[in-house]
């Protein structure tokens, strides 16, 4: 028996809707989908998690007032447990299969590498990674949009202010990847405009580091100070075996490592250590991104910001900022044209600006040192 006129022009309508359905664009749906590849677990899952959880916090705050443009914001996060080819293999699933509008946050320097060929493929952003890789600002990669500060800016502030406080006989050891030698470059150029020469420079491997040798070398150096440069859970454990062989030395890293989580596997070794900053004082009422976020976190029953979670909130107000921007018939490639727009946007006391040929966001660089109560101090 035969459908019905009826039924049949119901059918072909459901036929023509699903139709329409699937071959919209991503992010026309009813969610903004945003992909997320990072090290949720392994050597970087402490501040990992912090940046996450401060991104929620905007983008829960903008669903919880009806989305943008009525669409929520759908961050789907996926563990690529620090290893660059699991974060390629992630983020060709979050851009292919999961149909992200864009791509966010994700860990690492030589991860951020590995994205890349798939942002150029498949003209998709990639706003706020959570690196301060010097490649990803210089030159211009027109997919990538960074918030933060350069690792070099970081380390060559860090060098100015120890020379100022008199700390001269400085050592670098840093991990054998790219994120490494960009931070040693840093610290060169740092050198270079104060004047002084490091006592030794030495690399770690990644995956199997042996700080034994290297703490030895430390310990028989007379050095002041050492720039630290690798994960959080690298650092914690050198500077460990470092203290057991009877250096003294100030440990100085960089903004990878500004999380709670950090100063947890530090342990007793925590006080005194300097981190660089990228963004102002998680505790700085004045700032009004700090303020706002610290309200939303207090409204979650969360006690404290970390600068981790000031970062991943700064991240996420500048994708939403783009979104906003962009409007509700959105696409991937209009995203980037909306973010390519932005000048001196204020996200709360701190201006972001793009452009065509200027990815870099912001270019704040500040020093903090963890106190005795575990927590850093400005």
């Amino acid at each position: 028996m035969g459908l019905s006129t009826v039924t049949r022009g119901s059918l072909a309508r459901r036929l023509v809707v699903l139709a329409c359905v699937t071959l919209l664009p991503a992010g026309a749906m009813a969610q903004w989908v945003i992909g997320q590849t990072s090290g949720f677990t392994g050597a970087v899952a402490a501040g990992v998690k912090e940046n996450t959880d401060g991104a929620k916090l905007w983008f829960d705050h903008v669903n919880a007032q009806g989305g943008i443009h009525g669409q929520r914001v759908e961050l789907v996060s996926m563990d690529d447990k620090f290893d660059p080819k699991l974060a390629a293999a992630n983020a060709r699933v979050l851009i292919n299969d999961k149909g992200a509008i864009a791509l966010f946050m994700n860990r690492g320097t030589p991860h951020t590498e590995a994205i890349k060929p798939l942002l150029a493929e498949f003209k998709v952003p990639l706003v706020a990674p959570s690196t301060g890789a010097m490649v990803l600002h210089q030159p211009v990669d027109p997919w990538i949009f960074n918030v933060r500060a350069t690792y070099q800016r970081e380390v060559q502030r860090a060098i100015a202010h120890l020379a100022t406080i008199g700390l001269t006989k400085l050592a670098v050891v840093h991990v054998d990847d790219t994120f490494g030698a960009d931070c040693a470059e840093g610290a060169r150029k740092g050198f270079e405009a104060t004047k002084l020469k490091p006592l030794f420079t030495e690399k770690f491997d990644r995956a199997k580091p042996d700080f034994a040798p290297i703490a030895d070398k430390l310990a028989k150096s007379d050095a002041q100070a050492l720039l630290f440069f690798g994960a959080a859970g690298s650092v914690a454990e050198g500077t460990k075996i470092i203290r057991a062989k009877g250096s003294q030395a100030q440990i100085v890293t960089v903004s990878n490592n500004a999380s709670g989580g950090f100063i947890k596997l530090m342990g007793e070794h925590a006080r005194g250590t300097i981190v660089t900053q990228v963004f102002p004082n998680e505790r700085s009422v004045s700032t009004p991104m700090v303020k706002e976020a610290m309200e939303l976190a207090a409204a979650k029953g969360l006690s404290e910001l970390s600068p981790a979670m000031l970062e991943g909130y700064a991240g996420a107000k500048v994708l939403v900022e783009g979104l906003r921007r962009a409007g509700p018939k959105a696409n991937r490639q209009s995203l980037q044209a909306a973010l390519n727009g932005m000048r001196k946007v204020d996200i709360g006391g701190l201006e972001v600006s793009f452009s065509p040929t200027d990815h870099t966001g912001l270019d704040f660089a500040d020093l903090s040192i963890i106190g005795a109560n575990g927590k850093f101090q400005r």
